[in-house]
């Protein structure tokens, strides 16, 4: 180790910085810009050129890289070049009668009548009729698969084939007293027995048993028959259709699927792959028989209800037969549900058929039409003593009994006045009032109708509702479905307050809390879309006034979330939304701790996104802080993770927009109640520490040269508010960057006792960081994290002056010390590439003038004025550093860990190459020395090791570097070969 003396090389940073500096060199922009795309020109024969051709090659200029996307528009991209090549082969046709520009008139007649996505589809309904439709009650199911041989009407020979006739004496020759009855069901027990149903259909269908298949399609709709628990039946009705929608598709897929043999539908070579797109004609014999097979047996269905339900589901199939098949057969199905008695039963039947006929063929409009007059001429049985005796055996309220309606009437009216023209829903609405203005069907219209239609009308449709019999049907409904269409669509601004006060009247009348908030929760929504913070607070204190009578909010969560939710959607400037006088009082009503946290997150969400400057309001910071801890609060031992994050980043949003502007002492009076108040949140305490260093260091820049003995005990204070808080944090890694970060800003701001405390702290808690630590749920080493950490505070130390009393490099000194002592990982290098990167430092502090400075702080250049005692403290720790290096090299070469050791004495080649002063024979010799073991097993990067020499050569150009051409004639390139 004496062996090796160090001196640092003199360093001159303003003339390196500018020998680096890149050359100007002219440049005329007329002819070459730098985002300019490079042409090149690629000159190619032709292939398949004519003889005796005079152009035998062609020249095309493309660009290096091409825009991927707009070779789409050239047609050059592989979909185009395939369509192309295809185009040019004999496409096939669809027949022999249609030409191409018959198919693109089809096709854009079938465009035209397809529904569209603004059409709200039954599948979205389905859910919310089987939780609002309920019963305790018990159930039953009654399967009966009795003889109905000689019951089916006969049929000819002549018209039907001897398959046919097979296949119906099967469906007719049923085993006798195959019956089941199961009682006494609960919902749930139905609702299974039902999905047993149609997997057993499924079953039935994939073993090849149709027969079977059918007798459970038709059983199940015998059931729709079945009134017995009345209101269950919407519920019922779902369940059974859905049997209904999966026999009618596997029939549909069995016959399309006979059409590929022996010739496939044409329609499979277009671009449009549905099955739908194809002629009766092009369908070949068998399938053709097969379909017929099918209807057949479903007209040998004796009972009306399930040969109806069955036809409509097999609709789709009409397509196979005859090009009018569907819309002969529909109005056909019309007139059927005329002998249905039951009014409840034949509207779902209506229903049923009118949404099979939007699906496969939405533009017969008359069909449609005809099931919504229809429901209107039968309107009069619902007051019928046949209904009302049922009620009565049932005690089934009749507003109860209405409701059961209300889903089947919704879908007719939905699909009846899809892109319907606005005289056909006049004339609906015109013949709605013909009827005494039918709350039930009111109701519909403005469900189903556009929003706009009814918003233009809202003041007609408030005389319609005050007209209708609150018996029947409660006028709160009325209102609650008129104020969700004025929710979409605005009426006249003129009509807007009349609008609101005449549905508050009876909205603020309903006693049962639970219907008062469901329509109150509605027109919210209007309230604040068109009115102020006045009308916004009168709607509050009534709805505080209705729900807090024997905690009734309790039961009504929900619906006041969902106010919370719309008066942040239309007011986002929160000194309005707080100034309120009935706001937090009705937030008060969230007394569930994890409804309230869901509303306060609510809340802040929409600060963080909708507040675009810093606040300093006392009615929004007293308001939010309640929130925030409300939030905070929340946080248990069972508390995810991933729910702390996202917790602590809305606080950290609310801490960010809080400015008191030039009132630093307010602005740090905030961040230590905010200490206190979210302590049990890290990421927090983390934010309040950087919001007081940047606190501190805007402090300095604008009192800066004012009030400086205020400023610097401003600063001491923020540095002490730092100090305190950095120690309750449990990351490790957290406590040693904000001790570091603390330090510097303490330094910037010339707290150089503070500096010292930082960074002193920083050095005691190194020795406290484990070997791994938990990233994401996984246990990773901390090494590399730890290397970083001491890199960046090495960097930090060279414009730290040392302590008067504490000796000469003594942070250096303390940091070096805790390295030697701490426990690294097994076979880690580690502490000898710490030791490598400290010589970069201390040659840097060795200079007469340091590469940066603080202003106004004197760092070890100022201090010592290039001492030769302080150089050779310098020194010595070099030499004493470069020597435990070399030992360790040597301890890897007889480890025989040659690729370790080749790597890190390339390192500390490189550093000596850099800060050493190899004008030092001694050095310069330890120079080639660490070059040729780095190679001496050829492990080194030869890249590196080339871009090296030539780097070494040019520096051996430079005055004063001359003896590195010396010692680059003795570094010689060598490989593992």
């Amino acid at each position: 180790m004496a062996a090796v003396q160090w001196h640092s090389r003199a360093r001159r940073y303003d003339s390196e910085l500018q020998s680096c500096g890149l050359e100007v060199a002219p440049v005329e922009f007329s002819d070459y810009h730098p985002l300019k795309s490079i042409t090149v020109t690629d000159s190619k024969s032709r292939r398949g050129a004519r003889k005796g051709s005079t152009s035998s090659s062609s020249s095309s200029s493309s660009s290096v890289a091409p825009d991927p996307l707009s070779s789409m528009l050239d047609g050059t991209d592989p979909l185009s070049m395939f369509a192309a090549a295809s185009a040019s082969e004999s496409p096939p046709t669809l027949s022999q009668s249609s030409s191409t520009g018959d198919l693109g008139r089809g096709k854009r007649r079938e465009k035209e009548d397809e529904v569209g996505v603004d059409f709200e589809p039954w599948s979205s309904k389905r859910g919310e009729i089987l939780a609002r439709f309920t019963t305790t009650e018990k159930l039953s199911i009654n399967l009966f698969m009795g003889s109905e041989k000689g019951k089916a009407p006969s049929l000819a020979s002549s018209a039907v084939s001897e398959k046919v006739r097979t296949r119906l004496e099967e469906l007719d020759d049923l085993e006798e007293g195959s019956q089941r009855e199961l009682l006494n069901l609960s919902q749930q027990d139905y609702v299974n027995r039902i999905e047993e149903l149609n997997q057993s259909l499924k079953e039935a269908w994939a073993s090849d048993q149709k027969v079977k298949a059918l007798k459970i399609v038709i059983q199940c709709s015998k059931l729709l028959s079945d009134t017995a628990v009345i209101q269950f039946y919407p519920s019922k009705f779902v369940l059974i259709t859905d049997i209904l929608d999966t026999f009618g598709r596997l029939v549909y897929e069995r016959i399309w699927s006979m059409c590929s043999d022996p010739r496939p539908l044409p329609v499979i070579i277009y671009s449009d792959p549905s099955p739908d797109s194809f002629t009766a004609d092009e369908v070949n014999d068998t399938a053709k028989e097969t379909c017929l097979n099918w209807f057949f047996k479903i007209a040998s269905i004796r009972e009306l209800i399930p040969r109806l339900y069955v036809e409509v589901a097999l609709l789709k199939c009409n397509r196979f037969l005859t090009k009018c098949g569907i819309q002969e057969t529909v109005p056909r199905l019309t007139a059927m549900i005329r002998g249905i008695g039951d009014p409840l039963v034949a509207v779902y039947a209506r229903a049923y058929l009118c949404r099979i006929g939007m699906e496969v063929a939405p533009h017969l409009k008359d069909s449609l039409n005809k099931n919504f007059f229809d429901l209107l001429g039968t309107f009069r049985q619902i007051h019928g003593d046949s209904v009302q005796n049922q009620l009565v055996l049932q005690r089934v309220e009749i507003p109860i009994y209405l409701t059961l309606y209300s889903p089947a009437i919704h879908w007719i009216l939905q699909c009846v006045s899809y892109r319907a023209p606005e005289a056909l829903l006049t004339e609906m609405m015109e013949r709605c009032k013909k009827l005494g203005n039918n709350a039930l069907l009111l109701n519909s219209v403005m469900w189903a109708f556009r929003a706009e239609f009814i918003a233009t009308r809202a003041t007609d449709f408030i005389g319609m509702i005050k007209d209708c019999d609150e018996a029947g049907f409660p006028k709160h409904l009325l209102f609650g479905s008129l104020g969700r269409s004025l929710a979409c669509a605005d009426p006249p601004e003129g009509e807007r307050l009349p609008i609101l006060n005449e549905a508050w009247k009876v909205i603020t009348k309903v006693r049962s809390p639970q219907d008062y908030i469901n329509c109150a929760e509605i027109w919210v929504e209007f309230t604040c879309r068109h009115f102020t913070k006045r009308e916004v607070n009168t709607v509050l204190s009534d709805i505080i006034k209705h729900m807090t009578p024997d905690r009734a909010f309790e039961d009504a969560y929900p619906q006041l979330q969902s106010v919370i939710r719309k008066i942040l959607t239309y007011f986002h400037d929160f000194s309005v939304l707080f100034s309120m006088e009935r706001f937090l009082p009705f937030m008060d009503m969230f007394q569930k701790d994890s409804v309230r946290v869901g509303v306060c997150l609510s809340i802040m969400d929409v600060f963080i996104k909708h507040q675009q400057e810093p606040t300093r309001d006392p009615v929004i910071l007293n308001a939010l802080l309640h929130v925030c801890k409300t939030m905070h609060d929340s946080v248990n031992a069972l508390t995810l993770e991933d729910e702390k994050r996202s917790l602590a980043l809305l606080i950290n949003g609310f801490i960010r927009m809080v400015s008191f502007g030039r009132d630093f002492e307010q602005q740090l009076s905030f961040c230590v109640e905010a200490r206190a108040t979210f302590c049990n949140l890290e990421p927090v305490l983390v934010q309040l520490i950087h919001t007081v260093n940047q606190l501190a260091m805007e402090t300095r820049r604008v009192m800066r040269g004012s009030h400086s003995r205020k400023t610097a005990a401003f600063v001491r204070a923020c540095a002490a508010y730092s100090f305190i808080t950095i120690p309750s944090l449990t990351s490790i890694f957290s406590r040693l960057n904000l001790y570091l970060l603390s330090g510097q800003v303490a330094l910037a701001n010339q707290c150089l006792s503070q500096a010292d405390a930082f960074l002193k702290a920083a050095v005691s808690v190194l020795p406290e960081v484990p070997r791994s630590i938990s990233i994401e749920g996984k246990l990773r080493s901390s090494e590399g994290f730890l290397l970083d950490f001491i890199n960046n505070f090495l960097s930090a130390l060279l414009v730290v002056p040392d302590h008067p009393e504490a000796g000469v490099l003594f942070l250096v000194r303390g940091l070096l010390n805790m390295v030697q002592d701490y426990t690294w990982e097994d076979n880690s290098d580690a502490k000898v590439h710490v030791y490598i990167s400290a010589l970069p430092l201390l040659a840097a502090m060795s200079q007469e003038s340091y590469l940066y400075s603080i202003p106004k702080v004197d760092s070890n250049e100022t201090l010592y004025g290039g001492d030769p005692k302080f150089l050779a403290e310098i020194n010595k720790l070099c030499e004493t550093l470069i020597g435990q290096v070399l030992d360790h090299l040597k301890t890897l070469g007889r480890d025989e860990s040659v690729h370790r050791q080749g790597s890190l004495a390339f390192s500390l080649f490189g550093c000596l190459l850099a800060h050493g002063d190899l004008r030092n024979n001694k050095l310069n010799q330890l120079a080639v020395n660490l070059w040729n073991l780095s190679h001496k097993q050829g492990y080194c990067n030869t890249r590196t090791s080339v871009r090296t020499l030539e780097f070494i050569k040019h520096q051996a150009q430079q005055p004063d570097m001359a003896h590195l051409s010396d010692m680059l004639h003795r570094l010689t390139l060598q490989s593992r070969t």
